[in-house]
């Protein structure tokens, strides 16, 4: 067995952001049956990533079940910040909850606070796996094969290649580590992955350009016969080249693009 196939993993999953474009937080919407967040957690735990660290902002209050309310028959909401909500969907899932005062500055303050979180509880870990909420096709399978690349080209960054970039999911060694605490506040991961092209291999992944950005780009994966259909089971998806060929019919600005504004989108890598 390799070195690096030995390597402790940590993972970073972006969750601070506002989703404005969206409307609603698109951390908490149901996909196949769980929450975007919920679901790249348990994704990241599938493929063995400790400690995953989800970086959280957002104070935004929102409304609530009581369950109390609700077992009297009444329908009455209590509200809670988002912040509250997205730990109460990830309890027991072992995840730390890393709390971002800064957010709103921009992505780079998301990534340094959890970066560095990650450091200081677990001094030995070897590489940063660098994730966001709303890639459908960001799943186990998909992490666990970009981990692999790793272990057969001992690169040091491993970047998703879609729509003509590199991007997330990607995989920082820690030789990156201090380039990721050093990020400017509204830069992105894709800085330091372009800063070192030369230590990147890419790992094909098509399927990134999907991210659910807005309304419009959430009801396109509600549609009946799309490769990653919001209500469908998470084993009922075919094969890669299948679901390549149901995504022929949309383009990239169909599917989504990445958001503007003050507060910095989960795919703002």
């Amino acid at each position: 067995m390799s070195p690096q196939s030995q390597s402790q993993i940590g993972a970073v999953i972006l969750a601070a952001g506002e989703s404005s474009r969206f409307g609603q937080p698109k951390q908490l919407i149901r996909f196949r049956g769980k929450s975007l967040v919920r679901r790249i957690v348990d994704a990241a735990k599938k493929v063995r990533c400790s400690p995953i660290a989800v970086v959280v902002g957002n104070e935004r209050i929102i409304p609530r079940p009581d369950p109390l309310r609700f077992r009297r028959g009444q329908a009455t909401k209590s509200e809670g910040t988002l912040v509250e909500a997205i730990a109460r969907e990830l309890n027991n899932t072992g995840a730390a909850i890393v709390k971002n005062e800064d957010w709103r500055g921009g992505i780079g303050t998301s990534i340094r606070a959890s970066a560095r979180h990650l450091m200081d509880q677990s001094p030995e870990v070897d590489a940063i796996m660098l994730l966001v909420c709303d890639q459908p096709a960001a799943d186990a399978r998909a992490i666990e094969r970009l981990i692999k690349l790793r272990e057969t080209t001992k690169n040091s960054i491993v970047a998703s290649s879609y729509a003509d970039t590199l991007g997330v999911p990607a995989l920082f060694d820690r030789s990156l580590f201090q380039e990721l605490l050093s990020l400017g506040d509204k830069a992105g991961a894709k800085s330091v992955i372009f800063r070192n092209r030369e230590r990147v291999a890419e790992f094909v992944f098509p399927e990134g350009k999907i991210d659910i950005d807005t309304r419009e780009d959430w009801q396109k994966l509600k549609e009946p016969g799309h490769p990653y259909h919001a209500d469908a089971g998470e084993g009922s998806h075919a094969d890669c080249a299948a679901r390549l060929n149901s995504m022929k019919e949309f383009s990239v600005g169909e599917l989504g693009s990445a958001a503007t504004g003050p507060a910095h989108s989960m795919m703002e890598q």
